[in-house]
């Protein structure tokens, strides 16, 4: 089974790599992706947008042979979503990572700009449950590979219209929240709370990480991912 993984914000293909041998293991094809225009300067990737990002995933899924599992970190997630509503009938699943599906109209979030692009803003930008399983070392090895990302990304919004994306299975595999508590808060997210109910299959996963279990907990994402892809 290919499955592809799309990188949140700022990281690329590399940020994939501790998960890939367990996923190979497994009898699975990984084949993590770079976004376009990330590290690009504003003067190459000003013009790039989400629908360039979900292009760019729906191409990959073009030249797989087969259903494939879709996999998104973070704002990775929006990206996924939109390529499952460009091709519902190729997505065996679609998994999230610490993240929720979006409803159509809605964008990642807003991040300073600078230089006409959006540059990693820093371990200290997140909440402190985010981060607090990165200890010193792992920060900084991690914040030596990030890189920017084109500035209209973060906030161009998703475009969805193709209601069988709701027939494609859904994991999201959520560092702290149980489903219970997960399900507490899209109760109140209005829209977010509507496009998960919406879901006819959907299941949420506790890792037990903060937002980057791909640097933290990489065994034991690997294990949710190779369960995911059944």
């Amino acid at each position: 089974m290919d499955i592809i993984l799309v990188p949140g914000l700022w990281l690329d293909a590399d940020s994939w790599e501790p998960v890939l041998a367990p996923l190979r293991a497994a009898g699975h094809a990984p084949r993590p992706l770079t976004m376009p225009g990330v590290g690009a300067p504003a003067a190459d990737s000003s013009e790039i947008r989400m629908s360039d990002w979900v292009d760019a995933v729906v191409a990959a899924i073009d030249e797989s042979v087969g259903e494939v599992v879709l996999v998104g970190h973070s704002g990775g997630g929006n990206v996924i979503w939109g390529a499952v509503d460009a091709r519902p009938d190729r997505v065996r699943r679609a998994v999230f990572v610490d993240t929720v599906p979006p409803p159509n109209g809605i964008g990642i979030s807003e991040f300073p700009v600078s230089d006409g692009v959006i540059p990693f803003p820093g371990w200290d930008f997140f909440d402190a449950e985010d981060v607090a399983d990165l200890d010193a070392s792992t920060r900084s090895a991690a914040a030596r590979t990030v890189r920017s990302v084109p500035a209209r990304v973060p906030t161009d919004p998703i475009a969805l219209s193709d209601p069988r994306r709701y027939d494609v299975p859904a994991t999201l595999l959520m560092g702290t929240l149980t489903q219970e508590a997960l399900e507490g808060y899209l109760e109140q997210w209005g829209s977010y709370g509507d496009e998960y109910r919406s879901i006819r299959d959907a299941e949420v996963v506790r890792i037990g990480s903060g937002h980057w279990p791909q640097y933290s907990v990489p065994d034991r994402l690997a294990e949710l991912l190779v369960a995911s892809a059944r």
